[in-house]
């Protein structure tokens, strides 16, 4: 009994240690590389797992390097890049493209490339076979008024030269839908535009709306233009309700002044009917003293009580009506 089961322990020990083994020191991968002509010993495989950094993903890219003819990838640069979280195999991918396309693209330029967080693999892709970006809808406005909405199709190629430090598809998007927006506000009339859209293509092409990008406008193509609102006739409804808005305020304000000043001339009257009340009141007092310092006569004061008397007698013939004066003849 103690011998089978000495066998299987060692057996499953043997198996442990192989697994071990083969982790650490990949036999299989090893051969892999020397076969395909890639130098490189079980060893440094050994070392590349003491230093965190997969062999399964540098070999591979070596051997793929070597096969396209780009011998001068070295094991260090590889294992260099993936330590500074690059990714080798999207690199490897890239030059190999590169190289086949005559494409001018060093290592060095590949990895600055891809750790700037650019995909180096499409930006290859891209140079070789152009891509096209759609633009959003495009509003503008003629010098007549009327709006036009345009739709572009830019076709852009990759500039493998600026991808460090150019800028993106974002900025020749905004560029391009400037380009259309001065092109169009810049036409006479609607018309001129809609009678020869390619214009405006000619236009945004002349500007050099690709300077400081990543990449190389090839051509702007009009894909749609429809006709807006008459933004003009809308501007000028809008001013003349603005007009009648502040020419209602103003006459309101007109109107509140008038009332204003007729309650202050109302209230001026008032003010002098009770000057005049309060002078009258003092009529009396003033024959009064006027008969005792001896300055009015008796006399006097009895023709100043008859021609009030007169006058108040005139005041009302003056008020009476013509049927009152009728009635007052019959009577007679």
């Amino acid at each position: 009994m103690e011998l089978p089961f000495l066998t299987l322990l060692i057996a499953v020990g043997t198996v442990i240690a192989l697994s071990i083994f083969f982790y650490f020191v990949p036999f299989f991968l090893w051969l892999s590389a020397m076969v395909s002509g890639v130098h490189i010993s079980l060893i440094q495989l050994f070392l590349m797992r003491i230093r965190n950094v997969p062999p399964g993903i540098i070999v591979p890219s070596l051997i793929e390097a070597r096969k396209a003819g780009l011998t001068n990838i070295t094991r260090d640069q590889l294992e260099a890049h993936y330590m500074t979280g690059g990714h080798v195999q999207r690199v490897v991918h890239a030059l190999v493209s590169a190289h086949k396309a005559n494409i001018d693209l060093s290592f060095e330029k590949a990895t600055a490339i891809d750790l700037a967080g650019r995909d180096v693999f499409e930006a290859v892709q891209t140079s070789v076979n152009p891509k096209v970006i759609d633009t959003p809808e495009v509003g503008a406005v003629a010098k007549n008024g009327i709006q036009l909405i345009a739709k572009a199709r830019v076709t852009v190629r990759a500039n493998i030269q600026q991808l460090v430090g150019g800028a993106g598809e974002e900025t020749i998007l905004a560029r391009v839908g400037e380009g259309i927006v001065s092109c169009i506000g810049s036409a006479e009339t609607h018309e001129a535009v809609l009678e020869n859209p390619d214009n405006i293509s000619k236009l945004v092409l002349k500007k050099g709306l690709d300077a400081g990008t990543a990449f190389e406008i090839l051509s702007i193509d009009i894909a749609d233009v429809d006709v807006g609102k008459n933004i003009g006739a809308m501007l000028q409804m809008d001013q003349a309700n603005a007009d009648k808005n502040i020419a209602q305020a103003k006459a309101e304000e007109r109107r509140a002044m008038a009332v204003a000043n007729e309650q202050e001339m109302k209230a001026k009257a008032q003010e002098a009917r009770a000057e005049v009340i309060r002078a009258e009141a003092q009529v009396p007092l003033a024959l009064a003293k006027a008969l005792n310092d001896g300055n009015m006569g008796a006399m006097d004061y009895y023709r100043l009580k008859n021609l009030l008397g007169d006058t108040e007698m005139r005041e009302n013939f003056a008020n009476l009506t013509k049927g009152d004066v009728k009635n007052a003849l019959k009577h007679d």
